[in-house]
C-alpha cells in the first residue's frame, strides 16, 4: 500500500501537469479559433460532435454545453455513423470531430461522406498535420507535451485540454450570440436556474379568497382573526377602492404587545406599517426574493398598476417554489 504522502504527491503532480497543459492553450487561441467560431455562427443547422473513446466522452460534454448555451448541437458516435447514423447529419449541419491523434479510423472513414455532402468540418486534434486536421476548414490544436498518466499513455491532459477548449468555444459563441440568462433558463426549465429566471410573482402569490386583508378602520381583533385564518403571518389593510394602505405582520403584533396596546380596543390603522415594499405580478420571483432579503422582511404585498392589492407572498412560498 503506497503511503499517504506518495498519493498526495501523485495527485499534485497530475494537477500541475494538467494546469500546465491548459495554460499552453492560451498561445493557440488564434485565427483558427476565430474561424471556427465564424463557421459555427454561419451554420444553418446543428453542430454534430463526433469522437471515439475518451474523446467521445468529452464530445458528449462539449455537445451538451453548446446546446445549453445557444448553439444547437448533439453527439453522434462515429462507428454508429458508418452503420446508419450518418443519416442524422444534414447538409446544413457542421461536424466538430475530436481525435487526439487525428487518425482515428472511425472518423477518417466518414471524411469522404462529409466532403461529398459539402458539410463544414472543424477538428480538434493534437496533430495539426494529421489527415483529420488537414481535411478540416479549421483545426483547433489540442496538443499536449505530456499526459498526466505516468506512462504517458492514458488520455488525461489531452482530454482536459480538449474539454477546456470546448468550453472556450461555447462561451465565445454564447457571447457572440448575445445569449442572455433568460435564454439559458429556457434550456434549463427544470433546474434551479430555470425556476429563478422563469418563475414570476403571479405564479406563486396568494390571491382571491386566500389573500388576507381587512379594510381601513378595522379593529386589531378582526385583523388577527384574518391573519389566523389565512395563515400567512400578515394581513393587508385596504382602502375602499382596494388600494394598499398598509400591512400588518406578526412582527407588528409583537411590537404592539411590547408597548402594552389593548388588542381589544386598538384600531389597525394605528398599528399597521403604512405603504411599505411591494411587488408586481409580472416581476420575477427572484426579484421579489431580493427585495425581501435586502430589506429583511418576510412578506410582500402584490399590487397592480393602480396600487390595488391583488396578492401577497412570503419567504415560504419562494422556498416551496425552489427560488431560494
Amino acid at each position: 500500500m503506497p503511503s499517504s504522502e506518495s498519493m498526495i504527491a501523485s495527485a499534485k503532480r497530475t494537477i500541475s501537469l494538467e494546469q500546465a497543459a491548459i495554460s499552453s492553450l492560451l498561445t493557440r487561441i488564434d485565427a483558427n479559433f476565430v474561424k471556427a467560431c465564424e463557421l459555427i455562427l454561419a451554420c444553418k443547422g446543428r453542430v454534430v460532435v463526433v469522437g471515439m473513446g475518451k474523446s467521445g466522452h468529452i464530445g458528449h460534454k462539449i455537445a451538451a454545453t453548446l446546446a445549453s448555451t445557444g448553439t444547437p448541437a448533439f453527439f453522434v458516435h462515429p462507428a454508429e455513423a458508418s452503420h446508419g447514423d450518418m443519416g442524422m447529419i444534414t447538409r446544413d449541419d457542421l461536424v466538430l470531430a475530436l481525435s487526439n491523434s487525428g487518425t482515428t479510423n472511425e472518423i477518417i472513414t466518414l471524411l469522404p461522406l462529409i466532403k461529398r455532402l459539402g458539410i463544414t468540418l472543424i477538428s480538434m486534434t493534437g496533430n495539426p498535420n494529421s489527415p483529420l486536421a488537414t481535411a478540416a476548414q479549421a483545426n483547433l490544436d489540442t496538443h499536449v507535451t505530456q499526459e498526466a498518466c505516468p506512462l504517458n499513455l492514458a488520455p488525461t491532459s489531452s482530454t482536459t485540454v480538449t474539454l477546456v477548449l470546448g468550453d472556450a468555444l461555447a462561451i465565445a459563441l454564447l457571447e457572440a450570440r448575445g445569449f442572455t440568462p433568460e435564454d439559458f433558463a429556457f434550456s434549463h426549465p427544470g433546474g434551479a436556474l430555470g425556476r429563478r429566471l422563469l418563475l414570476k410573482v403571479e405564479h406563486v402569490m396568494h390571491s382571491g379568497a386566500e389573500l388576507p386583508s381587512v379594510p381601513c378602520g378595522a379593529s386589531l381583533r378582526s385583523a388577527l382573526l384574518e391573519m389566523t385564518q389565512k395563515n400567512l403571518g400578515m394581513t393587508l389593510i385596504l382602502a375602499a377602492d382596494q388600494t394598499l394602505a398598509g400591512i400588518f405582520t406578526d412582527g407588528d403584533l409583537r411590537r404592539a404587545l411590547d408597548k402594552g396596546i389593548d388588542v381589544r380596543e386598538a384600531s389597525i390603522d394605528d398599528l399597521m406599517t403604512p405603504g411599505g415594499k411591494t411587488a408586481r405580478p409580472e416581476m420575477l420571483a427572484a426579484e421579489a426574493l431580493k427585495i425581501m432579503e435586502d430589506h429583511k422582511i418576510s412578506s410582500l404585498p402584490v399590487i397592480n398598476e393602480h396600487n390595488q392589492a391583488i396578492g401577497a407572498l412570503n419567504m415560504h412560498d419562494l422556498l416551496r417554489a425552489g427560488v431560494m
